[in-house]
């Protein structure tokens, strides 16, 4: 209780889950640090969570339809949501219960896959750039460029000093799309190999999800150290003003698909997109309209 005549100090307020969950830029990062089943903030419980994701849908898709409104009126603005993590860490599952939030005519979704032989005779940035999105667009990667500094790292696919100049060229080239409107918002889906092994067996028990299961996921699986030292180098030196990364627990599927649902609406919010004015005269269209 606060003393006779002293001021009541408002209470202070919960730091955006967008500082909670931000890889600070140049600092060391170490994956075993982080709790995959951690809550840093929001719902406590599954029932919660899931009640909160759908309430969060409806702004979301107010934000999203601003957003793609106000690019008929020139506003060159969009979102790139940049999903990486390990197989089965949820990056489909996001595309699913998130993004499936959103209108999709207003989306860009794109899987990259393996690189084909076209793709490979040009610079690895190249399939990137085809696919951004447009001006009032959210695009999805549903892995991304990250993949030629990850797997690439793992299996010496190349050179290592090739390899160390691609942290570079990925930053300067995150850096161009900022200054050209696009808020980029790159996500760590952490996971730790206890649940990856979990929902790997579940896929090998169901029957209707063996179109899921790849055997080479046994392979890579034996690589985990590999992958998580590849992981720590690129959110050590790829998070950034511009463009950080994000780290959000993934054990849980519930908090999983909150916490990048606040996020997005934390950076839609912070871009607020209007309604462009009209650029006719609305009385005139009206009574020509009730005219005929």
């Amino acid at each position: 209780m606060a003393k006779k005549g002293s001021k009541k100090q408002a209470p202070k307020k919960a730091p955006a889950l967008r500082e909670l969950l931000r890889i600070p830029p140049g600092g060391e990062v170490d994956l075993s640090s982080y709790d995959p089943e951690a809550l840093p903030a929001g719902p406590k419980k599954k029932a919660d969570g899931l009640a909160e994701t759908t309430l969060m849908g409806e702004r979301l898709a107010d934000l999203q339809e601003r957003l793609y409104a106000a690019s008929t009126g020139g506003d060159r603005r969009r979102v790139l949501l940049v999903l990486q993590g390990m197989d089965t860490s949820g990056k489909g599952g996001v595309v699913k219960h998130v993004i499936g939030l959103f209108n999709p005519s207003g989306c860009r979704i794109r899987a990259f896959k393996k690189p084909t032989p076209e793709e490979l005779n040009h610079p690895f940035l190249w399939r990137i750039v085809k696919a951004l999105p447009e001006p009032g667009e959210i695009g999805i990667f549903d892995r991304s460029h990250y993949e030629d500094v990850l797997i690439a790292r793992v299996r010496e696919l190349v050179p290592r000093s090739q390899l160390g100049r691609r942290y570079g060229q990925i930053n300067r080239f995150e850096q161009s799309l900022a200054e050209d409107g696009v808020t980029v918002v790159k996500i760590f889906l952490h996971i730790s190999a206890e649940q990856q092994q979990r929902r790997l067996l579940e896929r090998l028990d169901n029957p209707d999800k063996h179109w899921k299961f790849n055997p080479g996921d046994i392979e890579e699986r034996a690589l985990w150290p590999a992958y998580q030292e590849s992981y720590e180098i690129a959110l050590e030196r790829c998070s950034t003003d511009a463009a950080p990364w994000f780290l959000v627990p993934s054990d849980r599927k519930w908090y999983r698909n909150w916490a990048i649902s606040k996020l997005l609406l934390e950076h839609l919010e912070a871009l607020d997109p209007q309604y462009p004015k009209a650029d006719f005269d609305v009385d005139e269209s009206r009574k020509r309209l009730l005219a005929g």
